[in-house]
């Protein structure tokens, strides 16, 4: 039921037509923009058949069958706990933030699970082919990610009254499925199996159907499929002074469908615009976990190179430098409570799942993504101008500058040159670096953004304590209440 991370590369080199900075990729899994997180994706595989790690990756069911634990249905707070430490197993052993793990990407398919009544109401067969691909990811283990952001285009126009192609959108039905064109970009596509392609974000008016609103599950082997890539940051310097980007770039790429074939038993709604307003509006209910739980990560290491830098110069002790560190640690346990509360609190979903508390976790996602930008700036300030002045490894080891680094770099018998230089290429490239901005970027718009992260908090924060506590205190009328 759970692959090897050998069948992973494998199943990866499929012919599929992808370029990187305007050459076409011949193997995603030798190229060395993509072999580091190509690598780090098998090495998740491997993991779940590792003594070490098999029972907190992987769980059996009643039928004797193991599966990992990020694509099981959750269905009881114990199984958020265990995906939870899942993940943390994951990030802690490769030692850095992947976002395309597994269990992030996996939930806006429980979020279709939980959509099925209405899809129902448009065509019974979605709603089956629904369920069939949530059992199929949970025991066929392929690396599913999501198709979610559209090239913009014109926004305040209908899709039909613009270029026709700039969004996804069916072109023709034929008896085998559907014929899709357009284009969505997605992080990890290049080096994926199968993404749920999502319906744009677009100004439907008044119209109930429309030919793109459309969601299907796509298999990236298909024909007439093309992966533009951004340039990745992995082999553009050497790992010794990027150890960040040359390890866990997750590249994105514009995925063009150029009329590709979806087979009917991978269309999950089709034409229905009230579908497709469900389904953008629910998407995250599941996955918003994951994505915080990342941050939280994050947190991690910017505290740890934060507090080790100012160790290290004895600035540990004085009140300013530990004011700011408590502002890190208030950042980072605030995220950890409002993931611990949304599991703690979690409510039952419309499709019999048990989804986070809603108002918690979207609550927690505003805090993490709306004050990273400034705790990434506290970390800077903790680090100190070395990190953007260091020498690079190179320099370290020459043998008529390195004597010179030794001297200056060093200042005790625990802090040596060589644990230094490491240290503050590690900030550089976790603060500074083009990682650093590109990481940021994509933390405040990778699942919406940041209008759409408040907008989740006002739709599912519960108003009506608030108001009625006031009513009450101050008196007012019953009228006040309206209908």
């Amino acid at each position: 039921m759970i692959r090897t991370g050998r069948q992973y590369l494998d199943s990866i080199r499929d012919g599929r037509r992808i370029w990187v900075n305007g050459e076409r990729v011949n193997d995603v899994t030798t190229h060395p923009m993509f072999r580091p997180i190509v690598n780090i994706r098998a090495r998740i595989y491997d993991m779940q058949h590792e003594d070490a790690f098999r029972d907190r990756m992987t769980y059996v069911d009643g039928e004797g069958n193991r599966s990992a634990i990020g694509l099981k249905l959750p269905e009881t707070r114990q199984d958020w706990d265990d995906k939870r430490l899942s993940t943390d197993t994951v990030l802690n052993e490769v030692g850095g933030v992947v976002t395309r793990v597994g269990d992030e990407t996996i939930g806006e398919m429980w979020s279709l699970y939980d959509g099925q009544d209405l899809l129902n109401e448009v065509d019974p067969r979605f709603a089956q082919n629904i369920r069939n691909h949530v059992v199929r990811a949970i025991y066929a283990d392929p690396f599913h990610v999501s198709a979610n952001t559209d090239p913009k285009g014109d926004r305040s126009k209908r899709p039909q009254d613009q270029d026709p192609d700039m969004l996804l959108h069916v072109v023709k039905e034929t008896d085998a499925g559907i014929i899709v064109r357009g284009a969505k970009y997605e992080t990890a596509a290049a080096y994926a199996n199968q993404a749920f392609t999502k319906p744009t974000i677009a100004n439907w008016g008044d119209s109930a159907l429309s030919d793109y609103a459309v969601g299907f599950v796509c298999d990236f082997s298909s024909p007439n499929l093309k992966f533009i890539c951004r340039t990745g940051f992995a082999g553009r310097a050497p790992e010794t002074d990027y150890p960040l980007s040359n390890r866990f770039d997750e590249v994105e790429a514009l995925v063009v469908f150029d009329d590709v074939l979806i087979p009917w038993e991978n269309v999950l709604f089709y034409r229905h615009t009230k579908a497709a307003t469900f389904i953008r509006a629910t998407l995250h209910r599941y996955s918003a976990f994951a994505f915080v739980q990342r941050n939280l990560k994050l947190a991690d290491m910017m505290i740890g190179t934060a507090l080790f830098n100012v160790r290290q110069t004895g600035l540990d002790r004085q009140q300013a430098v530990q004011e700011k560190l408590a502002r890190l640690a208030c950042y980072r346990e605030g995220i950890n409570a409002h993931l611990t509360a949304a599991i703690a609190m979690a409510e039952p979903s419309p499709g019999g799942l048990l989804m986070p508390n809603q108002s918690l976790l979207m609550s927690g996602r505003v805090l993490a993504c709306s004050q990273l930008h400034e705790m990434m700036h506290l970390t800077r300030e903790l680090c100190g101008g070395q990190i953007c002045v260091t020498p690079d490894a190179a320099a370290f080891a020459d043998p008529e500058t390195g004597p010179w680094l030794q001297k200056f770099y060093t200042i005790n018998e625990n802090w040596v040159a060589d644990d230094r230089r490491r240290l503050l290429a590690y900030a550089r490239d976790l603060l500074n670096s083009d990682y650093a901005g590109h990481r940021l970027t994509f933390q405040l718009f990778a699942q919406s953004p940041p209008f759409a992260h408040l907008a989740a908090v006002y739709r599912n924060f519960d108003w009506n304590p608030s108001l009625d506590f006031v009513k009450k205190s101050a008196g007012l009328s019953d009228a006040v209440v309206g209908k």
